[in-house]
């Protein structure tokens, strides 16, 4: 029978739709591919995705931007790109729970472009690996004069190959680690590093005599020429988006409250060091700061020990820019041009569904199909690490290369994707769309659940139970009313679930414009730049 004590006042309708949301939430953390990861261990591995060494050059981006301008330049970029990182997040909702990639996205929203997707993710991937292989070179003969000034008499101790060979038996066991969550623990070693640069940068800041006013920009700039040469750093130093669909797939509590916690403490925490440093840095040293600020303090052991914590840093990193290059590999060599004159072989049930094979089916964190095999796992990873290891020993310098992958790649992944991905799979019309907000109707709506109820008695009580329901209208709904804004506060602040739909597939449309200028005026100061420089 109905329970009339549901009609005497909002409370029990609420309760019922807070039942059926919570019932929903469990469900979906049960299903099949979910992830073992703590919210702590994916915030620990998406800040040392972020934070790398675009840290050291931020003081020299502020030169050019101004303390004010250069502020507001690095909060805007942590904002949009932890934008980018939230519409990963929902676009994730279409995919089954354990198989969100790029290339499950694209092969929803754009199939036969999904190769080139994936292909712009490994080439960025590979391309910062092969950056901080670089950075181990030429840091690590250094660290070992500063530590003890004979080695400088031996000659293979300084020589850069000889050392990006010894910290590949580091590299090697890393890379070959299937889940992110293993790497927590390197990660935090390398956040401990990080650490100790913050507080070399800010000891010097504090103990050091400061630059001159007179080469300190505090409300001036270097001019649009300066400010976009550098915008590229500060974009390239939150970017993290090629992992954060392995962060959703390994984690176990993938409520929204939860996605947005991580997003926010990891960007959140990137945004507060990146500003520190800037400040500090710019302020001890002026206009005359360069690139790699670590390398213009005076040799001592505090800066060998800095030096040295950029070694681990940056080894400990480059496990993570593996795994998502390994997994956009696999998806290119498993790419087949689709054809668009059938339609394509659907695995959703009439209830609703995701579309793409099942998690039982596919639990690779980019491929489409059957999880790599252990022989084309290694294959993959020797080959990632052959080459990134050669590329790294013949070429001494990549910091152009790095320019033209950073404004590609970096601008690619942190905004142009997740905003055309989500404008393209939220539409209203998209079966993918229908579908899931079916689900989240069948979920989230307690008046649904009422009439299942009136339904199931409606041959006995049904007009005693519609009757009663008319009169208990007035109070039930002046009693949702009283909790209503409570209830909408509270999203507002935590879980941003009460945002508009066409708010947010215009505002992921302006994300994805605002990616494109970017790269285009990225690009044309690196060609400008390449010009001169010849």
């Amino acid at each position: 029978m109905p329970d009339y004590s549901t009609i005497s006042s909002g409370e029990g309708s609420a309760s019922v739709g807070d039942m059926t949301r919570h019932k929903r939430a469990r469900g979906r953390q049960k299903e099949a591919g979910g992830g073992q990861a703590t919210m702590v261990s994916s915030v620990i591995n998406l800040l040392n995705t972020i934070i790398g060494a675009g840290t050291l050059a931020m003081p020299s981006a502020m030169s050019h931007f101004g303390i004010l301008f250069g502020v507001i330049v690095i909060l805007w970029s942590g904002f949009t790109s932890a934008f980018g990182l939230y519409l990963q997040s929902r676009c994730a909702r279409y995919l089954d729970r354990g198989s969100s990639s790029f290339f499950a996205l694209s092969q929803m929203t754009y199939p036969n472009a999904a190769v080139i997707f994936d292909a712009a993710i490994a080439i960025k991937c590979f391309g910062v690996g092969v950056s901080y292989m670089i950075i181990i070179g030429d840091l690590m003969p250094g660290v070992v004069e500063g530590f003890d000034s004979r080695a400088a008499d031996i000659p293979f101790l300084m020589d850069r190959n000889f050392w990006i060979t010894v910290f590949m038996l580091v590299i090697i066991p890393l890379s070959f680690l299937r889940r992110l969550d293993s790497l927590k623990y390197t990660s935090i070693v390398a956040l401990v590093a990080i650490g100790y640069l913050i507080v070399l940068v800010v000891y010097h800041f504090a103990s050091d005599t400061l630059a001159p006013r007179d080469k300190i920009r505090f409300i001036s700039w270097g001019g649009p020429i300066e400010a976009l040469a550098s915008l590229p750093v500060v974009i390239f130093a939150y970017t993290c988006h090629q992992n954060m669909f392995s962060i959703l797939n390994e984690i176990a509590n993938n409520s929204p409250g939860s996605i947005m916690g991580v997003i926010f403490s990891s960007i959140g925490s990137a945004a507060g060091i990146y500003v520190l440093v800037a400040i500090t840095g710019y302020l001890t040293f002026g206009n005359d700061v360069i690139g790699n600020i670590v390398s213009m303090y005076p040799a001592s052991i505090a800066s060998t020990i800095a030096k040295a914590a950029i070694v681990v840093l940056v080894t400990f990193s480059i496990p993570l820019q593996v795994h998502p290059c390994r997994a956009s590999v696999d998806a290119v060599l498993k790419w087949r041009p689709r054809d668009v004159s059938r339609p394509p072989v659907r695995t959703s049930s009439p209830g609703g569904r995701p579309l793409l094979p099942t998690p039982s089916q596919s639990r690779s964190d980019h491929g489409p199909s059957a999880p790599i095999s252990d022989l084309r796992f290694a294959i993959l990873t020797t080959i990632i690490l052959v080459l990134g290891y050669v590329v790294a020993l013949t070429v001494v310098s990549l910091e152009r290369v790095l320019a033209y992958v950073g404004s590609t790649g970096s601008t690619s992944i942190s905004f142009i994707l997740p905003g055309l991905f989500y404008y393209k799979i939220s539409d209203p019309n998209s079966i993918h769309h229908q579908r899931l907000t079916k689900e989240d109707d069948d979920a989230l709506s307690p008046s649904e659940s009422e009439s299942e109820v009136d339904n199931a008695d409606e041959g006995l009580l049904g007009r005693s139970v519609e009757s009663i329901r008319s009169a208990a209208s007035g109070s039930s709904a002046k009693s949702k009313n009283t909790k209503s804004p409570w209830r909408w506060r509270r999203k507002w602040r935590w879980d941003m679930e009460h945002l508009n739909p066409e708010f947010l597939r215009g505002a992921a449309l302006a994300l994805a414009i605002y990616g494109v200028c970017v790269m285009t005026v990225c690009l044309a100061m690196n060609l400008v730049g390449t010009v001169v420089a010849h």
